[in-house]
């Protein structure tokens, strides 16, 4: 779905000196497929997402989506209508004050009839559980929900992979959580998911984790795989809260046999109070 070839990136300062923000970065991510990419702060995660979608574009190597080089201008309409990218505040996403209208301003732009258009915003507000906002303004709803109608905003222009750029860090829980829900409904059909994230017990939902640190891939596993290495918390990295309470019960003698996840903690917990 999407490659890249040992992508390097390098911002300029004020008196012109380089600063690399990814080097040597090779990866490639599969459709379907939900990865979570984490890493401190100036680790490369937010260089790494809008290089995605050509928004920037490598110093070194090269990003191919569906085999288009996002170096070539000819092919950035099709990058970018292939590759959406849902950031962080969604207030900065929004462009109409009626859901309905948000989610249409993407199709619209693509000079699509207004019979798939209407067709389009009705399978992505529906897909996101936004349906019965349509008519509603953004300015009243909540911040998972504005999150939710930005990400129809996205759908409705029917890509094949969507990057999340921290969009769940202005959320609280319940925000995060139907956020996080929509995720997993989108590719469960098929769509690409890429999360930047800092959210530990996020990644741990995630098909796969990639891990960053100072511009380059440390990790890159599953969940389980990756929070149970030596060095994680080298990479400024915790275990999730599920991980982390089974451990501390093993430490007090109480055996969860490697619980990760909150279903397998409970299992593990309801055995040791039989």
């Amino acid at each position: 779905m999407i490659e890249l070839e040992n992508v390097g990136f390098s911002y300029r300062d004020g008196e012109e000196n380089a600063i690399t923000a990814l080097n040597g970065v090779t990866l490639d991510f599969a459709k379907g497929e939900f990865t979570a990419v984490l890493g401190r702060n100036g680790s490369g995660k937010s260089t790494l997402a809008k290089l995605l979608n050509a928004l920037l574009l490598p110093t070194e190597g090269r990003v191919l989506v569906f085999g288009a080089d996002t170096a070539d201008e000819n092919e950035l309409f099709g990058i970018r209508k292939s590759v959406g990218i849902v950031f962080q505040n969604p207030d900065n996403q929004t462009v109409a004050s009626i859901v309905e209208d948000d989610a249409a301003f993407g199709p619209e732009n693509l000079g699509l009839p207004r019979e798939e258009i209407i067709r389009r915003v009705d399978w992505a507000l529906k897909a996101v559980g936004m349906e019965e906002y349509r008519f509603a303004s953004s300015s009243g709803m909540s911040g998972g929900q504005k999150q939710r109608a930005a990400i129809a905003g996205i759908l409705a222009m029917k890509p094949k992979v969507i990057v999340f750029d921290e969009s769940t860090s202005m959320l609280d829980p319940s925000g995060r959580k139907e956020v996080m829900s929509v995720i997993r409904k989108l590719t469960g059909e098929g769509l690409g998911a890429i999360l930047i994230t800092h959210d530990m017990g996020e990644a741990a939902d995630a098909d796969r984790v990639v891990v960053l640190d100072g511009g380059a891939v440390v990790a890159d596993g599953t969940p389980r795989e990756v929070f149970s290495g030596a060095d994680v918390g080298a990479y400024n990295l915790k275990l999730p809260l599920a991980a982390a309470i089974a451990k501390r019960l093993e430490d007090g003698g109480i055996r969860t046999d490697g619980a990760f996840t909150e279903a397998e903690l409970t299992e593990a917990i309801y055995r040791a109070l039989k």
